[in-house]
């Protein structure tokens, strides 16, 4: 069973996390499920950049992005080539490494503003 490894966060979890993932599951449900509480303002459906993550390990083991979840991630903050949308990124048998950024742009909470 594929592990995944959250960095630490400084508020979404300080001291980082270890926690095992199913193949198919994707990144973001594998934090939810885990107490992790990545941000996803369009209930995962690849319409903002909320769940942005940086996948340091294990990237290549990801089915490749599509070009709306790049499209999506070209506004991201802080994107980096290892990016992608934790509501699109499934495990597919290999162990992660998941770096979730300081910063996110949620237009939808900006709006109100």
């Amino acid at each position: 069973m594929p592990k995944i490894v959250f960095l630490p966060h400084h508020e979404l979890c300080p001291e980082g996390l270890e926690v095992e993932a199913n193949d198919g599951d994707f990144i973001l449900d594998v934090a939810l499920k885990n107490g992790i509480h990545i941000e996803h303002a369009c209930e995962k459906s690849c319409a903002c950049t909320t769940c942005h993550v940086v996948v340091r390990d294990g990237f290549d083991s990801l089915e490749e992005s599509d070009e709306l979840e790049d499209d999506m991630l070209d506004k991201a903050w802080g994107l980096e080539p290892e990016s992608r949308l934790s509501c699109q990124a499934k495990v597919n048998g290999v162990d992660l490494i998941v770096d979730i950024p300081r910063y996110t742009v949620n237009q939808v909470s900006e709006a109100h503003h």
